[in-house]
């Protein structure tokens, strides 16, 4: 029962940021750019900020793939609830962008993250190791900032939120800033454009996981700092 409260959770809050993150692209476009790029940003950072306050005590508020099994590879998570919880994300994520598209439309290929093209080559290799580099960015954070005494903080998903909305500013217009297979894979499915989809599974997976080691590192060196200054 706590499984299916948890997996109904992940559900809904990846349909919620989906809907909105991906709507705020397709709406960009029916609007003349009236949300603007930056506002396309800062939608997808303040929505996964509401949505950690929101749920963060029934499911965590993992709303990513790349989230769980970072959690999982970390210890942080049990492995059992890996695939039911990526299961439910990534229906979320299909129920919102199928509901988009049935609503308004096919526009802006849906808000799908594609690499973007210079001199008619899209640049497909730079965005991988880009999507990687964000994805590593963004769960280091969330490994910081969401486990062990820290996770009941107050800033929590102000921090989380925060990091999300730099990342889809500044990288958004080259990648898509994606960071996550499930916001990849609505988007696709609802367009039927899976140019390049590839980089949005690998890039957020590896980035993922590559934070784990990092992060460990960090936080045996802060242990060992404090065990320094209490003696």
């Amino acid at each position: 029962m706590q499984l299916s409260r948890q997996c109904a959770a992940e559900v809904i809050g990846t349909f919620i940021l989906v809907f909105t993150g991906t709507g705020a692209v397709v709406f960009n476009e029916i609007s003349g750019g009236q949300v603007t790029p930056l506002g396309i940003g800062l939608v997808f950072g303040l929505v996964v900020m509401a949505l950690i306050y929101t749920l963060g005590d029934i499911s965590g508020t993992h709303i990513n793939p790349a989230v769980t099994l970072g959690f999982w590879a970390s210890g942080q998570f049990d492995g059992k609830r890996v695939l039911p919880y990526i299961l439910a994300q990534c229906s979320g994520a299909l129920l919102a962008s199928l509901l988009l598209r049935g609503l308004f439309g096919k526009y802006s290929n849906m808000g799908a993250t594609l690499p973007i093209v210079v001199n008619d080559q899209p640049l497909v290799y730079e965005c991988l190791i880009l999507e990687i580099i964000l994805t590593f960015i963004l769960m280091f954070v969330i490994l910081n900032v969401a486990t062990g005494a820290k996770e009941k903080g107050l800033f929590t998903g102000i921090v989380v939120g925060g990091v999300i909305a730099l990342e889809a500013v500044f990288a958004g217009p080259i990648s898509g800033a994606s960071m996550n297979p499930a916001r990849s894979l609505g988007p696709a499915v609802a367009s039927s454009n899976f140019t390049a989809f590839w980089i949005y599974i690998t890039g957020p997976v590896v980035g993922s996981l590559l934070a784990i080691p990092t992060w460990r590192f960090v936080a045996q060196s802060s242990e060992s700092t404090e065990a320094i200054k209490s003696d």
